[in-house]
């Protein structure tokens, strides 16, 4: 992924998505010089919990991708989140892709959810820690071939 720049202007808290200037903290021309992300996480989905995955439990495609849990947008009609997704780009940081990794969290069809996925931890094994907020739980995630 690409690197962030020293001094590198980010938009925070004047500009959002690198082109969206915020209403309500306004700045002449927000937006300007603001680097853009590399990836989008979903309109208010609690992007939480980042951790870049440098352990030998899981498959090696996993190695330095970036883990991401989303434990989900509350107050929305459409809800989004709930899970724990994989951010992969090209070494440029361009071509980023968001993945689904742990899911079943939330009902699509009448948007009830039962579980919200905050933070994650990765265990000297390699296997991932993910705490879920709503039930007060940690799931250890491992892979076994």
């Amino acid at each position: 992924m690409n690197r962030l720049k020293v001094k590198g202007n980010y938009g925070f808290p004047y500009c959002h998505e690198g082109k969206i200037a915020d209403p309500d903290v306004k700045k002449a021309n927000a937006c300007a010089g603001v680097e853009p992300p590399v990836a989008l996480m979903g309109p208010h989905a609690a992007a939480m919990g980042v951790k870049f995955y440098n352990g030998d439990m899981f498959p090696a495609e996993y190695k330095n991708v970036l883990f991401n849990a989303r434990k989900g947008s509350w107050n929305r009609t459409q809800k989004i989140g709930f899970d724990v997704v994989t951010v992969r780009s090209d070494a440029d940081g361009k071509n980023a892709k968001v993945e689904p990794f742990m899911t079943g969290f939330m009902n699509p069809a009448d948007q009830s959810w039962w579980g919200r996925p905050a933070y994650l931890h990765q265990m000297k094994d390699g296997s991932l820690l993910v705490s879920d907020e709503q039930n007060g739980v940690i799931y250890r995630v491992t892979y076994k071939k």
